[in-house]
């Protein structure tokens, strides 16, 4: 397409993440965009004759990715859990914590006792150093309210996350996160509560793009979790799970029966797992963050998914209790130097594979015509230096929709 564009990129290196192999590189490339769309890709000596576009933007032989898509995140909460954090380091076991009430019930109390103006005022800094760092597209988990009240807040807030930072949202219903103190003993109830009260009256709001649940010991069954899948079905919403974090439950499995987006964490996944995984399409959403942050030494079998041909995402994890991270090009590096990964693979773990992760593979993930316009600019010479620095900050300019968001240093 040519004619009358919004807007030309030029002297830019492409990074399109759209190539049968590699970066997908285009050097010394351009980008047309028109009505918030990708019009034209290519080679800039390959621009049509005759093109015209009302902005110029030079990117100063910066390189471009496709924006950043941060798959996994509970970024919407009250509180902080340091205390937790310094009482392990200092002896203290999970057990006497959540004697003292601490672990995911702490966050739930200050959670349902914030307002909701005051729950986006607590997220906001959060969310805005992951734009910074080229995030385009976010995922927003509930599951820090365990009741219906508090669920909807903190779905309402990721909605207006969505509607006052220039980030796309995708909201994700947790309510099988945590059995809360109301339902002690019996977790049945409880997910009768999950499927017939909290999900249908979300649903009906507008709330949920997905719907989540915690596959383990200390969360929920099998047999559970499979009651939240079919009333997800039943409300024509996608799936996804956190599975074999602990322990092999068999999640993995489970949500690739019915379709689901991604199965995450994965540390105790097995061969069976990864099969189901890739018959279904599912992808593998690694969290580095959590397994850094908890010390763990299991390591997801990162090789047997290659071979498998499972596509893996890498996501923040961002929550007080886990993961309190909120930078992607750290979780970038995490993913390379814990769970090895290739430079590319986590590049393509964060933008290609993080958008089939969220079901928007046909809109994002990549630099092709005719997909959203969301991209990040960078001062590196390299796409493999992405994962390599720690502490740093390339980025220099976001474009989302096809408008400059944010322009760096």
């Amino acid at each position: 397409m040519s004619g009358d564009w919004d807007a030309l990129w030029t002297n830019v290196h492409l990074a399109t993440m759209a190539g049968p192999e590699g970066y997908g590189e285009i050097r010394d490339g351009a980008v047309a965009i028109h009505k918030g769309r990708i019009a034209w890709i290519g080679a800039r000596s390959a621009l049509p004759e005759g093109h015209r576009a009302r902005e110029l933007h030079d990117g100063k032989g910066c390189w471009l990715t496709p924006g950043l898509i941060d798959c996994h995140t509970h970024i919407v909460y009250a509180g902080s859990r340091s205390d937790e954090f310094e009482a392990r380091l200092n002896g203290a076991g999970y057990e006497e914590i959540a004697r003292r009430g601490g672990g995911i019930m702490s966050t739930v109390r200050a959670t349902r006792a914030a307002s909701e103006d005051a729950l986006l005022d607590a997220s906001l800094p959060r969310v805005q150093n992951l734009l910074a760092e080229g995030v385009t597209t976010l995922e927003i988990k509930s599951g820090y309210g365990l009741d219906l009240d508090t669920e909807r807040k903190i779905l309402r807030v990721a909605r207006r996350i969505g509607q006052t930072m220039p980030v796309r949202v995708r909201t994700t219903f947790l309510g099988a996160h945590a059995l809360p103190p109301e339902y002690a003993g019996d977790a049945e109830r409880y997910i009768d509560a999950v499927c017939d009260e909290m999900l249908p009256a979300l649903a009906a709001e507008g709330l949920v793009d997905a719907v989540d649940a915690f596959c383990e010991r200390i969360g929920f069954s099998a047999d559970q979790t499979a009651r939240v899948f079919e009333a997800a079905r039943r409300h024509g919403l996608p799936v996804k799970l956190h599975a074999e974090q602990l322990s092999d439950q068999g999640g993995a499995s489970l949500v690739a029966r019915y379709g689901g987006l991604s199965a995450d964490h994965l540390e105790h996944l097995s061969a069976e797992g990864i099969d189901a995984m890739a018959q279904a399409g599912t992808v593998a959403v690694l969290l580095p963050g959590a397994f850094y942050f908890l010390r763990e030494t299991r390591l997801p079998p990162v090789q047997a998914l290659r071979e498998a041909g499972v596509p893996m995402a890498v996501s923040t994890d961002c929550n007080p209790g886990t993961s309190p991270m909120t930078s992607l090009l750290l979780a970038m590096n995490m993913a390379c130097t814990l769970f090895r990964l290739t430079p590319l693979e986590a590049l393509a773990g964060v933008t290609l594979y993080a958008a089939k992760a969220l079901g928007m593979a046909q809109d994002a993930g990549s630099l092709e015509t005719g997909k959203r316009a969301d991209f990040a600019l960078w001062d590196i010479e390299r796409p493999g230096e992405l994962a390599y620095g720690i502490g740093g900050n390339p980025c220099r300019c976001v474009v989302n929709g096809g408008v400059v968001r944010f322009t760096g240093r």
